[in-house]
């Protein structure tokens, strides 16, 4: 009785956080829906070519939403396809959470971004100065972080979220670098995206047109990645951004289908779960989804859930309706 009160607590909780749908799993249970494969950190760009978004924030839920720069898409627009901007960004331009850091001696930085198949940008950075150092992308309210190699270097292939797509990348001492392109391809694309700070488990489900879970179909981050079949249009595409090792982590999990050129039509459930381990049992944990909508328009929303005590670990909790299901029409 003790458990199943617990979960009734959970589930009240969420209910007046979000008012969305919640299920829980059992640790049976959600290893025969997840198996033990284990998640990677990092999903190589597609190789070959192809041929938006405000989000509004919310002051009360995740740190990251405070930061407007990451909309700078309004203000930093070009006509031209795909420009590539490198500069050093001086302090004062930085995300709120740099402001006021004293600044290290001087040393130049560049960033640049280069759009590719399937509407994603490869993003370097160079850094000289600063070898394995933390720091923090941002792109259109997205944000995760990452640490540079020895060298001061950074690649990371990231989903565009908007057309005019700006990157700011700032370092804890105030230091950082801008970038921006323009993603063409970007309107035949669906993306969502999942973020959050810390190990709190959560993870980013889509089954696509009537797969259940461990079938072809399941998308999520723990499961095989088919890039190529997202650029022709087979499937969807689903990967994580952020070095999990770094502390305070900001991670983001971001599924991609193409809907502009989808070979079938149907349904794609969408769920946000989130596994109950002994990093997370018995605390309050923060999300927060965003996701592109017809027209060009972004939808945000804010998750806050309190996890089961730790007599729970091994189970799943799982909200049906965080994020939209998709309907795809055939092309």
């Amino acid at each position: 009785m003790q458990h199943m009160k617990e979960i009734v607590t959970a589930v009240g909780t969420l209910a007046i956080a979000v008012g969305i749908g919640f299920v829980m799993q059992s640790s049976e249970a959600a290893q025969e829906r997840y198996g033990k494969s284990a998640r990677p950190i990092s999903i190589p760009a597609p190789e070959a070519p192809a041929e938006t978004l405000n989000g509004s924030a919310s002051a009360d839920v995740l740190e990251v939403q405070d930061i407007e720069l990451t909309s700078a898409s309004d203000t930093a627009a070009t006509s031209e396809v795909a420009p590539v901007q490198r500069v050093s960004a001086p302090a004062g331009d930085l995300p709120p959470e740099t402001e006021g850091v004293a600044q290290s001696e001087q040393c130049e930085m560049t960033a640049t971004a280069i759009p590719t198949a399937a509407a994603m940008v490869n993003l370097t950075l160079d850094a000289p100065c600063a070898g394995n150092e933390r720091l923090t992308v941002h792109h259109n309210g997205m944000m995760f972080t990452e640490t540079t190699d020895a060298d001061g270097g950074l690649s990371v292939t990231v989903p565009a979220m908007t057309e005019q797509a700006v990157f700011i990348i700032a370092f804890s001492n105030g230091d950082g670098a801008v970038a921006q392109t323009t993603v063409p391809d970007l309107g035949r694309y669906y993306r969502v995206a999942l973020q959050w700070r810390g190990r709190t488990g959560f993870e980013l489900h889509a089954r696509e047109f009537g797969a259940d879970y461990g079938q072809e179909g399941h998308v999520w981050t723990g499961a095989p990645q088919n890039a190529a079949g997202m650029v022709a249009g087979q499937n969807g595409f689903a990967m994580r951004l952020g070095d999990a090792l770094s502390a305070e982590p900001l991670i983001a999990e971001i599924y991609t289908f193409p809907t502009g050129m989808s070979e079938r039509a149907g349904t794609i459930d969408l769920s946000v779960e989130a596994e109950v381990t002994n990093g997370n049992c018995g605390l309050d944990i923060e999300a927060q989804s965003l996701e592109m909508m017809a027209g060009g328009q972004m939808k945000t929303q804010d998750l806050w859930l309190s996890v089961p005590d730790c007599d729970a670990v091994g189970s799943f909790l799982v909200l049906n309706n965080l994020v939209s299901d998709l309907k795809v029409a055939s092309n």
